[in-house]
């Protein structure tokens, strides 16, 4: 039997290999180092809480029960919605052209498709508000970030069509149901985890983007934060918005997994779907491809032509080239660290998920995550109050800022390290311990080297993830130091676009190359 069910509750094996049953063997010292990185993950939302209540609960419920804070919330929740709403269906539509269709050029229309991941949301927003000033509020933001996000769904829906069981759309069809009907009932049902978990990263990021919604001047909670700790030396207020914000944001992630549950999308049986070639557009080729191409002209080429003219501008004006230079400087080298310090705390961590998989690991895992569901504006909040109170030497320096960066990004470094040591044999090891090697030594001589790549991996993702950071680094860097982004947002402030624009394409260079690699590696569909 290959047809595709959807089953619920399947039993696991009664013991993994690896799980609670060996809890008893976790190394100790990688425990421990485990759990600090984990302490440390949890210590932005540990301390915004006390710092909310810190006054009282009344107070804390003043500001909570206030009329602006449930405007807020309705307004950030609304621009979320539509946001993912809109990413769902042009994610959705262009994953199905370029995975199921013989759209002319898919592999061209794929990889454009993935680019927009290099574009930073505020240097979207830059571009667009540039060339429409009246392009304020709900509208523009709406625009921007549905512009730069729905790639978020469209990689994870182009890759679930491609390995889709289509013998069940073949049965649909047999059965009398037409095209459309296959699509919605049968395809659509297959490619929901899939679509799921894009709108559900879609979402976060609405949630948490700073930068475009400042730009275009649309008080989402992130905006209302950065003003109520810029403008009044009472930060509970501040903290208090922070701590809604965090709930909104686990409140979307328990939803999420409460309405996927346990549900499983899986194939029954060992068969194989047989290979189908893709469908023909026929009168709808024409249409299909003037909606890619226009896809491609607003978020790649509308952005590229408007920047040109502004460097032109600029250039005409006067271009600082050792400034620029010295910005570039400065911005690798903060994301470098930013980066070295997150795969270090990420080791112990990723190696104890990959060696010992149980409950302890997997909660320690899991509180690393945290960092992924708090704004960056939150997690600069938070660290501004200890520093302020338990370590004052640190406050606007920049060892605070790399530590941000470390927090912020932990995720995506625990994720490249558990990944790469998981997929070395763990036998090996046991070899190198035979041999005389220390579990130490082991580790380091043989699993370490094997790993090395993907940890490099995900060290380039969190140093390119560093390099657009806006809030954080907005409200933790040291007095007089300027990176890429902050430069960037200070031209937009004050409308100097032809100032703003070589930062902003300087951006789109250095995380153009990672989305190209992207798109390239994870389309592997194209004119065959």
């Amino acid at each position: 039997m290959t047809a595709t069910e959807r089953t619920r509750g399947a039993p696991g094996p009664a013991l993994e290999r690896g799980g609670p049953g060996r809890s008893a063997s976790l190394p100790p010292l990688l425990v421990a180092l485990a759990a600090l990185t984990a302490l440390l993950a949890l210590l932005p939302l540990t301390y915004v809480l006390v710092r909310a209540l810190e006054n009282g609960l009344p107070a804390a419920a003043d500001i909570l029960l206030r009329e602006r804070t449930l405007r807020l919330i309705l307004r950030s929740l609304g621009l979320a919605a539509t946001v993912t709403g809109a990413c769902l269906v042009i994610g959705v539509g262009m994953a199905w052209l370029v995975a199921r269709t013989r759209l002319p050029g898919r592999r061209a229309w794929a990889l454009l498709a993935t680019l927009p991941l290099a574009i930073p949301s505020y240097v979207a927003a830059f571009v667009w508000i540039a060339a429409f000033p009246g392009l304020r509020g709900f509208a523009g933001a709406a625009i921007v970030l549905t512009l730069c996000c729905f790639p978020y769904v469209f990689l994870p829906v182009a890759a679930a069509l491609e390995r889709a069981d289509r013998d069940q759309e073949e049965v649909a069809r047999s059965l009398g149901r037409g095209p459309a009907a296959v699509f919605f009932t049968v395809t659509l049902r297959q490619v929901q985890p899939a679509a799921a978990a894009g709108a559900l990263l879609v979402a976060l990021y609405v949630l948490s983007d700073f930068g475009s919604v400042s730009i275009m001047r649309f008080d989402a909670f992130t905006r209302v934060i950065h003003t109520s700790y810029t403008a009044s030396f009472d930060r509970t207020p501040a903290a208090v918005l922070s701590v809604v914000l965090v709930s909104v944001t686990l409140l979307i992630l328990w939803g999420e997994a409460r309405a996927r549950g346990r549900a499983r999308f899986s194939r029954v049986g060992s068969g194989a779907t047989r290979v189908r070639p893709p469908a023909r557009l026929g009168a709808w080729t024409v249409p299909a491809l003037g909606a890619c191409a226009a896809l491609a002209a607003l978020t790649l080429g509308f952005p590229i032509v408007s920047l040109a003219y502004w460097v032109t501008i600029g250039s005409s004006a006067g271009l600082d080239l050792p400034l620029l230079g010295t910005t570039a400087a400065t911005t690798l080298g903060v994301s470098a660290g930013g980066a070295l310090l997150a795969v270090f705390l990420a080791l112990p961590v990723g190696v104890l998920a990959a060696r010992h998989p149980g409950r302890i690991p997997r909660l320690l895992e899991r509180a690393t995550w945290m960092g992924y569901s708090l704004p960056g504006i939150v997690v600069a909040l938070a660290l501004v109050f200890l520093s302020v109170r338990y370590a004052y030497p640190l406050y606007q320096q920049t060892p605070l800022l790399v530590f941000a960066y470390a927090l912020l990004f932990l995720p995506a470094a625990v994720g490249a390290v558990r990944s790469a040591v998981g997929q070395s044999p763990p036998g090996l090891e046991e070899v190198a311990r035979s041999l005389g090697s220390s579990p130490g030594r082991a580790f380091t001589r043989v699993t370490l080297p094997l790993a090395a790549p993907g940890v490099a991996a995900g060290a380039a993702l969190v140093f390119l993830t560093c390099m657009k950071e806006l809030p954080a680094t907005l409200m933790l860097r040291p007095t007089g130091m300027e990176t890429i982004a902050t430069r960037l947002w200070a031209h937009t402030e004050i409308g100097a676009y032809g100032a703003a624009a070589p930062y902003a394409v300087l951006l789109i260079v250095l995380a153009a190359v990672p989305a190209f690699l992207l798109g390239y590696k994870v389309n592997g569909f194209g004119d065959r």
